[in-house]
């Protein structure tokens, strides 16, 4: 009998959770608005979605923006320049639509449709795919985001609300 190798990404890989409802992901947005962000909290977010994604063993890349400045990226082992080009993609989505990647084609799919076929936006620039977040300050809203690219979509997506709940609860 032959076996398949396992390589250490399949090894780690974390099973892909449910997928979350509009609701569950609108109030995602809602409780993960944060009272400022600055240059040090780029770097303390992107260090810590760093951490959790080698703990993991995660193939990613990250990539955190506020307005037109990229303040943080890593690329870990087994990511590729694809993601580099989904990560502009997903932001590019948040950035139009000032809510995450994965809620704007979770509301493009309860419609009955694709984002890729009804939104009009050419898809080589724009990917409504989960893992894009906006980064959205009290009293001001969306100022930037935070995005992971390089596992499915819903991972991806898992990946930065998790590590987004850990560092407003710190």
């Amino acid at each position: 009998m032959t076996t398949r190798p396992t390589t250490p990404a399949t090894a780690q890989a974390p099973a892909a959770p449910a997928a979350p409802s509009i609701a569950e992901l609108e109030e995602q947005e809602r409780r993960l608005t944060l009272p400022r962000f600055t240059h040090d909290d780029a770097w303390a977010l992107g260090s810590l979605l760093v951490e959790m994604a080698r703990e993991r063993e995660a193939p990613v890349a990250i990539d955190i923006r506020r307005g037109g400045q990229q303040l943080f990226h890593a690329a870990l082992p087994g990511s590729t320049p694809d993601n580099d080009a989904w990560i502009d993609r997903k932001r590019r989505v948040v950035e139009r639509y000032g809510c995450s990647s994965y809620l704007v084609g979770s509301r493009y799919r309860a419609k009955g449709t694709t984002f890729e076929e009804s939104s009009r936006l050419d898809p080589d620039r724009y990917a409504a795919h989960g893992g894009a977040f906006p980064i959205a300050v009290e009293g001001v809203g969306v100022i930037g985001t935070v995005v992971v690219s390089g596992l499915p979509q819903i991972v991806d997506h898992a990946l930065v609300v998790a590590a987004l709940e850990r560092f407003t609860a710190s």
